[in-house]
């Protein structure tokens, strides 16, 4: 995993490092130290923490729990869904190209893998530190999974710790954007995971910058997923969009002046 020093992204709370009952607390403590993070005990533990075991580790608020795992049954699902063709084309992917992707927002990586899975060499940004370890964690298990295309794609996946708006996307890239979406008050529960993004990211709602520096970057192709009904980043139309049942895919392409 690599990381930019020049940023560290701020959280509502940080969480404290645990070790898994009945496990060594070797890996617990060493990513505590890593993360610059406090080490405790599970039983006097509050609020949120991050759970390590020997060879495990996941999120955890309230009783609930959050993991980031590239081989489950939930992602081998929806390696399989019909989801990934409109994500795929909203990449630009084809037969004969596989774009490189800078995904500015990686979260719990999901989409990222989905695109390493289908080709593209993916570079994974997540500003929170946590996850960005999760992530990095999730990687490297994937690397040795029992599946062929699981280590695969996990071979395809670089994670970098930092945020993306300090950063400049290499030419050539597919820049994907997937932002926080603040909750409605009227809307349904959120699902757990977004409820622990939230949590660890202080609800910051940056999408309009996201996209701003999106659109400074030296690249020919956005694309930013959205809930079906929000409203469009930026002051500029997307080129196209594509739809699913919940959430689509707005595409903005240009072409760059060459030098």
């Amino acid at each position: 995993m690599q990381i930019n020093p020049s940023h560290q992204a701020p959280v509502s709370a940080a969480p404290i490092v645990v070790s898994v009952q009945g496990e060594s607390p070797a890996r617990a403590r060493e990513a505590a130290n890593q993360l610059a993070l406090e080490y405790g005990n599970y039983r006097d533990a509050v609020g949120l923490i991050l759970v390590v075991g020997e060879t495990s580790a996941w999120l955890e608020l309230e009783g609930v729990k959050v993991t980031v795992k590239f081989d489950s049954a939930a992602m081998q699902h929806r390696r399989k869904g019909g989801h990934n063709e409109m994500l795929g084309r909203a990449v630009g992917l084809k037969a004969d190209r596989k774009p490189l992707i800078w995904d500015a927002t990686g979260g719990l990586g999901r989409d990222a893998f989905v695109l390493a899975d289908l080709g593209c060499e993916v570079t994974l940004c997540e500003r929170v530190p946590v996850l960005a370890w999760l992530l990095d964690q999730a990687v490297q298990a994937a690397a040795v999974s029992g599946i062929d295309q699981v280590r695969g794609a996990a071979e395809r996946i670089s994670v970098l710790a930092g945020d993306s708006k300090t950063l400049r996307a290499p030419a050539g890239t597919v820049i994907y954007l997937d932002p926080m979406f603040p909750e409605r008050k009227k809307a349904a529960a959120v699902k757990k995971e977004a409820v622990m993004l939230q949590h660890l990211a202080d609800q910051v709602d940056d999408g309009e910058s996201l996209w701003q520096w999106a659109w400074e970057q030296p690249v020919e192709r956005i694309v930013v997923k959205r809930p079906l009904r929000a409203p469009i980043l930026g002051h500029i139309r997307p080129s196209h969009t594509l739809k699913g049942k919940s959430v689509r895919f707005d595409v903005f392409t240009r072409r760059l002046e060459r030098s």
